[in-house]
């Protein structure tokens, strides 16, 4: 019977996303309440059946009646009971969201994601064409894209884009006329874009790019076109998402045949590689052997070709949220103009027509390096899937422990160090080892303006701690504008010592708009001790730790990270060792947490006598990095299922908690209360065990409603554009993508941003919120760059904690995501042991996250683990990083919550829980969310612990500061105490007219009766 119920229900909930082995799983945990029902079904007919010959022909209808009223109580009670039982996780969720957004509330947004537009917008060539003079009132739009913009991306970041402004109305909007021909056209040719998807889909991935081939360019099409305007636009796109990274070579994806490497993951949840498709409308090859995905395709090129060899006024708009290459720009004479215009959301995109009429200077910054062939980067060949070669009886164990795990064990090592993007290129050229201008087309922090400014430092001031220094900005030019004033700082260097980059952003700011002629001053205030180096190799610190060395330092104001415009020098007289005592934004001093387990066996890229090894450390890995040695298997045993052993964790000193205790208070009793408040601890003694393993397990979307503590249920969703709940089915405004945002490169506008976004949520009851993202762009083929702000660590976290600020002071808690170094997506949930070194780690890696927590000035906020090993531990259960470092050192007081948690061989509660993760974003329904060590004092004690993260930042947060219901009642709980009431009172009054009606049936006919009928009787 239940394997009948399971056939029937697969084909239905797997189109609306729900796997077969979820649909499994429900079934089954339900059995015994379905197969109580089918039972009760039966009683009931019997019931029936003999009413008509037991009960007296008088009695026959109450008996009916009485019976199928009493199993409607009963189906009833068996309803709740499947309700807040095995499908309580999923129907809770669903149940306690849900709202609307007000049209204030829209309105605000699409004023800030209009402003993002402008700002963000970066214009990277022009040679006088824009804006374009005010004759100009047509144009050519050229390209499939400009009828089908990418506005964002798959997954989490995704967002309904169904009535975005689009590049055609932007236009429009700005006056212009447009070619219907061209644009019909393209609709003609494909009408939608093809489907990328994760949440919710199949997991497939087609990035087919369905541009008309040279063909469609007839004399009569072009020659239309000539007559229509002398001014032409080209719109190139690309999109990514979450689940896969872009291919570096799309002639074998064409043709069926890519693959990173031997081995991938398979499991639907990551889906990496094994579903991507492109198709031609005709046979032949898009890609030539070795292109790309951030390559022009063939028909794009000749597309470019032909409109190029026919205008002489052409604008191209890169709208991608990957850095493509894009040397080509420069090969057409043709080409005047070009802006990059990634994921716009809503209103972003009206900004183009602005900026192409001058009605907008513009003034983004690039947030990545753009280089001219990507297969040079320090990063290539260290890309993708790299899976071990030696582990198939350890996988055939994990298997056998956990159905969720993905069927891989994979590595992939960070062998470019702490020269990431920008860090390396300015190296390398400062070093004299690259000619920067062959390598790099656009560098970081590059961008155009409409007018020209001079920036000068003034009053630099060597303050001992700190220096002090303000920056006049002046418009030379003739149009009003904004800019953005770039601080860098390049350190002493000793050959073969610690590693350092010649070139770091350290602070920026973005000046209002100034009129010409007129000027800005800006003043900086920088802490010498964030200029300090990590000495993970204990060169000169031992145990690791900060340094700032002896020597030179200069300080200076640059256009971009290449282009200097001003500088000033300051000495250290000796060196500053902060092991023995801690910089001033840490807690705790920083040692050594990661690097013996992190480094693995590679070789990183060193600065030592000009990058001598660089050959060797950015090759692809060698034939024995494929074989795990012993003491790495270890380690990953220990940490899978089917090796876990959660007493080899328990510690004899440890005392049992006190449960279950009855001191009368509640979660809304400790509202503002701080973190160490004796009362937290009152609140604690009244939990069970089970209290305790229901909150932590149950994070999917939500925390759990907990009856002791008088906890009520929340609703969390996706969040980094916006409110994003696909189980409730409640949207936001889309918002853009992080990439547009941060070529705003203005924190005060992020705080707009903020606050527009927070009120959304706020709006639709919903504070808990999975983002912003703020993993950095190591590779420019990560699916998910579209989700992250920039290359740059200072530049991202700066922005990320300005966003947060403004959304908490609507009451949301953001789970600031993925802690830490998931910054691919191929085979991110499959044992991917990514491996670097402590340095690069906290220098690169970890610090858009410590910025970002170290500069909240709220009560409320969380953080997100992420699927990824940071070495040979899973970043779920990394007591170094959750702990150790984000609470002891950054003093970080919230909740940390998985990635999804699908299990996967790893995910593993007990675990988590000790090290420092909080919260499960799942449905308790994996065999690894069981809790069986309930004596461990150890365990207890770190449930405890975790619940007081959960509740401190919920107790703080909209939930309890912005609703006047102190029922304590979640929305489900409301919904069914109302229906059982209601339920209840239609049974009993349907009861009592079936009686009052038997009874008058049975007066009238006892009244009806003769004195002659009585006495025969």
């Amino acid at each position: 019977m239940i394997e009948f119920i399971i056939s029937i229900l697969v084909p239905i909930l797997g189109g609306l996303g729900v796997s077969e082995a979820d649909v499994t799983t429900y079934v089954t945990n339900c059995s015994g309440y379905i197969y109580a029902i089918l039972i009760s079904i039966l009683v009931l007919i019997v019931l029936l059946v003999a009413a008509h010959f037991i009960a007296p022909k008088g009695k026959r209808h109450l008996v009916r009646w009485g019976a199928s009223l009493a199993w409607v109580l009963a189906l009833v009670t068996m309803v709740n009971m499947v309700c807040y039982g095995p499908l309580y996780t999923n129907l809770s969720v669903v149940l306690n969201g849900g709202g609307t957004v007000s049209d204030e509330a829209k309105a605000a947004s699409n004023e800030v994601i209009k402003k993002v537009g402008e700002e963000g917008m970066v214009l990277v060539k022009n040679n006088g064409l824009l804006p374009l003079s005010s004759d100009v009132d047509s144009m050519n739009v050229f390209g499939w894209a400009s009828t089908n913009p990418i506005y964002g991306g798959t997954g989490s970041g995704s967002a309904d884009t169904s009535s975005v402004v689009s590049i055609l109305q932007s236009l429009s909007d700005a006056g212009y006329k447009t070619n219907e021909s061209l644009t019909k056209m393209y609709t003609d040719y494909r009408a939608d874009r093809p489907a990328a998807t994760i949440l919710g889909g199949d997991g497939s991935f087609d990035i087919t790019l369905p541009e008309p081939t040279a063909d469609y360019y007839t004399d009569d099409v072009m020659g239309e076109a000539e007559s229509f305007s002398d001014v032409a636009m080209v719109v190139i796109s690309r999109g990514g998402g979450e689940g896969y990274d872009l291919p570096t070579d799309m002639n074998s994806v064409i043709h069926g045949t890519y693959n990173v490497a031997d081995e991938v993951s398979v499991n639907p949840a990551n889906y990496a590689y094994t579903n991507i498709s492109y198709t031609n409308n005709g046979d032949y090859d898009d890609f030539d052997a070795g292109e790309s995905y951030l390559e022009l395709s063939n028909t794009e090129e000749a597309m470019l070709d032909k409109v190029c060899s026919e205008f002489s006024k052409v604008i191209v708009v890169i709208n991608a949220n990957n850095p493509m290459e894009l040397d080509w720009v420069d090969n057409y004479d043709s080409i005047g103009a070009v802006i990059l215009a990634p994921g716009t959301g809503q209103t972003g995109m009206a900004a183009l027509g602005e900026i192409i009429n001058g009605s907008v200077n513009p003034s983004g910054k690039t947030v990545d390096t753009y280089v001219k062939d990507l297969t040079q980067t320090p990063y290539y060949n260290n890309i993708g899937a790299f899976a071990y070669n030696n582990v198939d009886d350890l996988k055939e164990a994990i298997a056998a422990s956990d159905t969720a795990y993905e069927g891989t064990v994979s590595f992939v090592d960070y062998v470019e160090g702490i020269y990431v993007g920008y860090k390396y290129y300015e190296t390398a050229s400062d070093d004299g080892v690259i000619n920067y201008e062959d390598v790099v087309k656009y560098p970081f922090g590059y961008g155009l303006s409409y007018t020209t400014f001079e920036q000068k430092m003034n009053d630099f001031s060597d303050n001992g701690d700190n220096v002090t220094f303000n920056v006049t900005v002046t418009n030379t030019g003739d149009v009003a504008g904004k800019d953005v004033v770039e601080v860098y700082f390049t350190p002493p260097y000793t050959n073969g010592g610690i590693e350092k980059a010649s070139v770091n952003l350290i602070d920026y700011a973005k000046t209002g708009e100034i009129a010409p002629g007129e000027s800005e001053t800006v003043e900086f205030t920088i802490n010498k001790e964030d200029m300090a180096s990590y000495d993970a190799n204990e060169i000169k610190v031992a145990g690791g730790g900060y340094i700032l060395e002896a020597g030179e330092y200069t300080v200076s104001v640059r256009s971009d990270s290449h282009t200097v415009l001003d500088q000033a020098t300051f000495t250290v007289d000796s060196d500053i060792n902060y092991s023995e005592s801690a910089r001033t934004t840490d807690n705790v001093v920083a040692t050594n947490q990661l690097n013996d387990y992190t480094a693995g066996n590679v070789t990183y890229l060193s600065r030592a006598d000009g990058f001598a090894n660089y050959a060797e450390a950015t090759a692809a890995p060698a034939e024995e990095a494929y074989v795990m040695d012993d003491a790495t298997r270890k380690e990953v045993e220990a940490n899978s299922t089917a090796y876990y052993d959660s007493t080899a964790y328990d510690n004899a000193e440890d005392t049992m908690p006190t449960l279950g205790s009855d001191n009368g208070l509640t979660l809304a009793d400790l509202t503002g209360k701080a973190y160490d408040d004796p009362m937290w601890d009152q609140l604690l003694d009244q939990m069970s065990f089970e209290d305790m393993s229901l909150l932590v397990n149950l994070g999917g979307w939500q925390t759990a409603q907990i009856d002791s503590v008088g906890k009520v249920a929340t609703s969390d969703c996706d969040g980094p554009a916006g409110v994003n709940n696909f189980i409730t089915g409640t949207y936001g405004t889309p918002y853009p993508t992080e990439v547009l945002m941060a070529q705003t490169w203005n924190t005060d506008l992020l705080y707009d941003l903020g606050l527009a976004m927070g009120q959304e949520y706020a709006d639709v009851n919903n504070y808990g919120v999975y983002g912003p993202a703020m993993n950095t762009h190591r590779s420019a083929f990560a699916g998910r760059n579209f989700e992250y702000y920039s290359e740059d660590g200072v530049l991202a976290g700066k922005l990320a904690a300005a966003q947060v600020n403004a959304m908490a002071t609507k009451g949301t808690y953001n789970y600031i995501k993925h802690f830490a170094l998931n910054d691919q997506e191929t085979n991110r949930c499959a044992f991917l042991l990514t491996y670097s070194n402590e340095q690069a780690i906290r220098e690169i890696y970890l610090k858009p996250f410590e910025l970002c927590i170290k500069n909240f000035d709220g009560t409320q906020i969380a953080v997100m683990s992420s699927f990824n090993w940071i070495g040979t531990v899973p970043a779920c259960s990394n007591e170094d990083t959750l702990t150790t470092i984000l609470r002891n050192e950054w003093g970080f007081q919230g909740m940390v919550i998985t990635d999804y948690d699908g299990s996967y061989g790893y995910m593993i509660t007990d675990h988590c829980v000790r090290t420092g993760n909080d919260l499960m974003l799942g449905f308790s329904s994996q065999a690894s969310n069981q809790l069986t060590n309930t004596e461990s004092a150890t365990l207890n004690n770190a449930l405890r612990t975790s619940c007081k993260n959960i509740m401190y930042t919920i107790a703080n947060s909209g939930y309890y500061t912005n609703t006047t219901d102190d029922s304590g009642m979640s929305n489900m709980t409301k919904l069914f105490v109302t229906i059982d009431v209601v339920t209840v009172l239609l049974v009993v009054l349907c009861m009592a007219l079936v009686i009052v009606r038997y009874r008058k049936k049975h007066a009238k006919a006892a009244a009806e009766v003769t004195p002659e009928e009585k006495k025969e009787e």
